[in-house]
């Protein structure tokens, strides 16, 4: 990446027979070779009069240093030209730019906000600062998960994933592994030149160990950054362009696949402009258009990304503009579909070095550009992504690599884990035996599943979607419940209990209250009669006996009446809230119904145990305390189902 991803550099000479060679070398864009020669000048100007020059080699060998993403050096280096006295504009921009870099971003911040201070109208400045600041806050955060996989990945640089085509079982890059062709180091990086390597898949789908590819495709110069057509039998990739004493430049060339094998390239003609760099190339998926970066004239700054038709190339060349290009630079497209593409810019805001970015066409016809957040992107370079099929893929990254070496990682997105759970429970809090739970989502989809043996559930979710589940079993009302899953990009789990009322036997309704010696209901009764009035909404072929029981004060004749009063005001409520009379009879028992103990009131009220008639002789029998308690639960309002057929035939 470090000599196609740079496309080349021009820098004049500083002057100085001392510095004739390292800045030629510079010039040419060999920073490796520079570097070494800056760091021999800078070693031997120790003299206190020598400080100001000893301040501009160490500005050169910043320079160097962020060339092969080296951001701890060229800090450092700066810091020192910075400490010399090194006058040039740039200088607190270069080191706020490599301290963002290096994932500090509190010195980042005020290093910016100093530069600014002198160049207020620096928009790119203003953008990186932004980018510091979004990263001081750790915002961005998503659910991908990012590894390196070892088999694509050398001791050297590994870079620019890409697919040929459907199916997808062919995978290139570029890797200046020891293994590539030629014997010579590279003067710009100190490694070899990269060349283009492949990974396929086998019959059980593993990636195979990568080997480089057949056929005349690479050489001893640098060739990578590929794209294919649609079809599979064009490859578009960088090459590097080198003459002696000349500026490194980068042209595109394809090359034609012959079964397993690839051509020599050749030479894709953009423009006639031979002075300026261009690489990165990237297909759009219909064939149509050609994406590159470049630094021609007629762009924002630095690299930008430009498109060529493939199918009418005269005229058609054509800048993407200010939504995708910045002062920056934008560089590696990759167009996912016409309206999706994807690149990297250390330009828009960011953690640091490059980032990748999505960029969505919206019906104005601009750009919508948004970072891909963490921990896709890093306070390093972040670059060269390709997808698989969904939100899954690779892309090559320098994080946490002091040589500034590339490597290739794997990136996915998990399936949203989103569950709801719950158990299906009589009044007792018993579990109902085979009950049935059906729950149906405004998205269309329909489910259904039994209880397990002890009542439990459980169901997967889509997040955003509204729901409506229904419980039932045999011998038992039918209970709804109504919910919104959580639209957020997290996991969650959802807990919805059912308690089904029985209909071979009395069901108390909790919470209804009476003035004392009177019918009236209480305001408090509210929620449970709207909760006994959805049940009958849910069971509509249901007729129902509401009942009333007193304790064991007061007269037969006077219990009677004062029950079935109460158990007529609950009738009422019911009729008042759209419930048919037709369905509903009331009656008052009076303390002639003693309550017979359940395992539920039995576990709370471990003094009663399960079978216990609370009648009169009973609770005489019991302390003072416990006798008002057996009365409390005699006291009750309960139904008792009818029948189930109402107005079914």
């Amino acid at each position: 990446m470090l000599c196609i991803a740079a496309l080349g550099i021009t820098l004049a000479g500083c002057g100085g027979a001392k510095l004739s060679t390292a800045n030629e070398q510079m010039a040419r864009g060999e920073y490796f070779d520079a570097s070494k020669t800056y760091r021999k000048i800078y070693n031997k100007l120790t003299k206190r009069e020598e400080r100001p020059q000893r301040g501009e080699v160490a500005f050169r060998l910043g320079q160097c240093s962020e060339k092969l993403n080296q951001y701890a050096r060229a800090a450092a280096a700066y810091q020192n030209a910075a400490r010399y006295g090194y006058a040039d504009s740039t200088l607190r921009l270069s080191i706020a730019r490599m301290q963002h870099a290096e994932g500090k971003y509190a010195a980042a911040i005020k290093a910016y906000e100093e530069h600014l201070r002198y160049h207020p109208d620096d928009n790119d400045a203003r953008n990186r600062l932004a980018g510091a600041r979004m990263a001081a806050e750790k915002k961005g955060g998503t659910r991908y998960v990012v590894r390196q996989p070892k088999l694509f990945n050398t001791r050297r640089a590994d870079y620019a994933p890409m697919y040929l085509s459907e199916p997808q079982e062919q995978m290139f890059f570029t890797s200046t592994s020891e293994k590539s062709a030629g014997t010579r180091k590279s003067e710009i990086t100190g490694m070899k030149n990269g060349d283009v390597w492949v990974s396929i898949k086998n019959e059980r789908g593993e990636w195979q160990r990568p080997q480089p590819v057949e056929g005349e495709l690479n050489t001893e110069l640098d060739e990578g950054i590929v794209s294919f057509t649609p079809d599979g039998q064009t490859m578009y990739l960088s090459k590097a362009r080198r003459e002696p004493n000349a500026p490194t430049g980068v042209e595109i060339y394809t090359s034609q696949r012959s079964e397993a094998k690839w051509s020599a390239p050749v030479k894709f003609e953009i423009t006639a402009d031979t002075l300026s760099s261009y690489g990165h190339p990237a297909v759009s998926p219909d064939g149509r258009w050609l994406y590159f970066a470049s630094d021609m004239p007629g762009g924002s700054g630095g690299l930008d990304i430009w498109r060529v038709s493939l199918t009418e190339r005269q005229g058609s060349l054509e800048n993407l503009g200010e939504w995708i290009n910045t002062p920056g630079n934008e560089s590696f497209p990759y167009v996912r579909s016409d309206s999706l593409l994807y690149f990297a810019s250390d330009g828009h805001p960011g953690y640091g070095g490059l980032d990748l970015f999505c960029a969505r066409l919206m019906p104005s016809g601009g750009w919508q550009v948004t970072n891909l957040g963490k921990p896709i992107n890093s306070a390093a370079d972040d670059f060269g992504i390709t997808f698989t099929q969904g939100e899954n893929g690779f892309f090559s990254s320098n994080r946490g690599d002091g040589r500034g070496y590339d490597h290739i990682y794997s990136f996915e997105l998990p399936d949203l884990k989103i569950n709801i759970q719950g158990w299906v429970l009589d009044r007792d809090e018993e579990p109902v035996p085979n009950a049935v739970i059906r729950i149906v989502g405004n998205d269309g989809s329909n489910q259904k599943q039994m209880a397990r043996a002890d009542g439990s559930f459980s169901f997967p979710l889509q997040r955003g979607v509204s729901y409506v589940m229904l419980a039932g079993a045999k011998g038992y009302l039918n209970a709804k419940q109504e919910f919104t899953s959580d639209a957020g990009e997290e996991d969650a789990t959802y807990d919805v209990d059912f308690i089904l009322a029985s209909i071979t036997k009395p069901v108390v309704i909790d919470n209804i209250f009476y003035d004392f010696d009177r019918a009236t209901l209480r305001p408090e009764s509210k929620s449970a009669l709207d909760e006994m009035v959805q049940v009958l909404r849910d069971n509509p072929n249901v007729t129902i006996e509401m009942a009333s029981h007193t304790d064991r004060h007061g007269t037969d004749e006077y219990n009677i009446n004062l029950s079935g009063r109460r158990a007529r005001s609950v009738i009422d409520y019911l009729i008042e809230s759209g419930i048919s009379p037709d369905r509903l009879q009331s009656q008052g028992y009076g303390e002639s119904r003693p309550k017979t103990i359940t395992k539920k009131l039995a576990r709370e009220y471990p003094q009663f145990k399960e079978g216990d008639v609370l009648d009169e002789e009973y609770i005489l029998s019991l302390p003072e305390d416990q006798q008002e308690i057996a009365d409390q639960i005699n006291r009750r309002t309960e139904f008792q189902v009818l029948s189930i057929d109402y107005q079914m035939y």
